[in-house]
């Protein structure tokens, strides 16, 4: 059987209320950064959905 990569392992998608609790920030800003193309989504049916690695690309964008 392969053995997968750890990082697929780890990555999930996250909901909208759940990035606003990682970040600790409000919805509304969320969805600015989303707009703003500095965070990527994925959009499933009506959901709109954010890949950890989206998010941790996001913050790393955000440390430099």
């Amino acid at each position: 059987m392969e053995q997968k990569n750890t990082k697929d392992k780890d990555m999930r998608l996250m909901s909208i209320p759940e990035v606003c609790e990682r970040l600790s920030i409000g919805h509304w800003m969320v969805y600015r950064q989303i707009h703003s193309k500095a965070l990527k989504t994925v959009k499933i049916g009506k959901r709109r959905l954010v890949s950890t690695r989206a998010l941790d690309e996001f913050i790393n964008s955000m440390e430099q």
